[in-house]
């Protein structure tokens, strides 16, 4: 994903399992001052990932489109935190 940022994306809700449009991104967790380290996620060819941290279970959907996700408040914005 050389071209643009690495999206983020935390599960401070604590939903079983979050759909993203990125097969790469970080994970941070919670939302700070609660995150964990922000994890860097590649699944690959793979439709879903857990992350090791926080154990939310992300699944990869491309019709979301790169950077986004379901439901979208799990997107983390650094500068709108």
């Amino acid at each position: 994903m050389a071209q643009g940022a690495i999206p983020h994306f935390h599960n401070t809700e604590g939903l079983r399992s979050i759909e993203v449009g990125s097969r790469e991104f970080q994970c941070i967790g919670a939302l700070p001052p609660f995150d964990h380290p922000h994890v860097f996620l590649d699944m690959g060819k793979d439709e879903e990932i857990v992350c090791p941290y926080c154990s939310t279970l992300y699944v990869y959907k491309a019709e979301l489109g790169a950077g986004n996700a379901n439901p979208a408040s799990t997107i983390y914005r650094a500068n709108a935190a």
